[in-house]
């Protein structure tokens, strides 16, 4: 093939694969198993928790996927972690921080797509403890969440750039079995020698992310995949045998829904995610507190404060989690500006936490005015557009509202016929961002149910 129209290829592989990351969802089965609702029972009641980026990708300083992004060879890109010196990595100040923020867990990368490890692995060279950082720098995280009293969770990927069995399984299929193999043996390790894990949030599994999720060729040539066509091969990632050791190991872990053995809680990522109402499927939102990658990029933009409240009361609103994202530099330290809006947020939490924490989406669904929490007798409004004319107006509930008010402040004027519930909204500055009201029910609200509001 001429070299013009082998890099023409390549462009358009390239092209295809980003675009089938993107688009394929990972739509795991459900655990059934009787213990499932209690093993994620602290998950659903914590509601935020810290996401972690960080490997050697934070050294260029241009996103975790800089090495695929600008196709760096593998040996350039190995020798990064010869410049891998993080002096300032202090788990100790991370887990102090997340506290600060409300946060109730912590998941950390121990191995993102490029395949640099955070802890030992015996049998791969490329890791924290063979480079110039000389540790086992999730041992050290482990140890430092668990005695800040937060549950430990660690992210891990499958996926590794590194071995073309990858991208292509079939033609490649001792490279493909030499991945499963890193796969199998680094989550045994993982889940026997940093004591009890409490969550592992997969990326990069499942057999549809084989050939990076839709790339195949068939007798026409090379196409992208259907986004609801399965991967055909004869290689398979073995999730099963895999995630059933890892249970047997970690009886009590709970797993995203990103490879194909069943899972605990679905993910959603990024905030145009947020998407709609589930209290049927435990779910969680994963995003950045940047404008821009999930590692390390100098001077990226810290979201607004209120972005950032809207999207966590709008996943709990929805009964959903929110895991917020953060990319410590390459020496290990935090962000300063964005270790400052995690500490907002902590201020607003400690206010209004109570219409977060151990709630669930609900009695009334997302709608013009915001999101509904609920627990107990209790049920929150989150007014994220307070109405016109002052008076909130939503649909009746089957229970009687004993009185109204706003979390931490003044009773207000309530009203409830048979078809409709108002409430005279407390003054409201220009730049409220989240009006938080209290709603005191004659009895729990225990029901599933939903009630919609028109989208007024």
């Amino acid at each position: 093939m001429p070299l013009a129209r082998c890099r023409a290829v390549l462009s358009l592989l390239l092209a295809l694969s980003l675009l089938s990351v993107s688009a394929v969802a990972q739509w795991a089965p459900m655990v059934t198993d009787h213990d499932a609702a209690e093993r994620i029972a602290w998950w659903r009641e914590a509601r935020f928790g810290m996401f972690l980026h960080w490997g050697v990708y934070s050294i260029p300083g241009r996103g975790e996927w800089v090495q695929w992004s600008e196709q760096i060879p593998t040996d350039e890109y190995a020798r990064l972690a010869d410049q891998f010196h993080p002096d300032h990595f202090d788990p100790d100040a991370w887990a102090a921080t997340a506290k600060a923020g409300g946060m109730k867990y912590m998941v950390l990368t121990a191995r993102h797509h490029d395949g640099f490890a955070l802890f030992d692995d015996p049998e791969s060279s490329f890791t924290a403890m063979k480079s110039a950082a000389h540790r086992d720098l999730v041992a050290e995280y482990v140890a430092a969440v668990r005695k800040a009293g937060l549950r430990v969770g660690l992210y891990y990927s499958p996926l590794d750039w590194r071995f073309p069995g990858f991208f292509f399984p079939g033609i490649y299929q001792p490279s493909a079995r030499d991945l499963r193999a890193q796969y199998d043996r680094q989550i045994t390790e993982l889940a026997t020698h940093y004591g009890k894990l409490d969550l592992l949030w997969f990326d990069g599994g499942g057999d549809d992310w084989l050939g990076f999720g839709g790339v195949e060729f068939t007798g026409s040539g090379w196409q992208s995949r259907a986004k609801n066509k399965r991967y055909a091969g004869t290689f398979d990632w073995q999730d099963d045998k895999t995630v059933s050791h890892l249970r047997q190991l970690q009886p009590s872990i709970i797993l995203n829904d990103r490879t194909d053995a069943p899972a605990d809680f679905r993910s959603r990522e990024g905030d145009r995610a947020l998407g709609d109402f589930d209290n049927q499927h435990p779910w969680e939102l994963c995003t950045t507190i940047t404008e821009g990658a999930w590692g390390y990029q100098p001077n990226a933009r810290v979201k607004p404060l209120a972005t950032l409240i809207q999207l966590l009361a709008g996943a709990a609103g929805r009964d959903g989690n929110l895991l917020l994202n953060l990319g410590p530099r390459p020496d290990g330290s935090l962000d300063p500006a964005q270790a400052a809006r995690v500490r907002e947020i902590g201020q607003w939490l400690q206010q209004y936490g109570e219409s977060i924490y151990g709630t669930r989406g609900g009695p009334w669904l997302p709608g013009a005015y915001g999101v509904s929490t609920h627990k107990g007798t209790a049920v929150y409004l989150h007014v994220l557009h307070p109405p016109a004319g002052g008076v909130l107006a939503l649909p009746t509930l089957p229970v009687r509202i004993l009185h109204a008010s706003q979390l931490g402040g003044p009773e207000l004027a309530l009203k409830q016929s048979p078809q409709e519930v108002t409430v005279q909204m407390p003054p409201v500055a220009a730049d409220a961002f989240d009006t938080v009201l209290k709603l005191e029910l004659a009895e729990p609200w225990t029901t599933s149910a939903v009630v919609p509001v028109p989208n007024k």
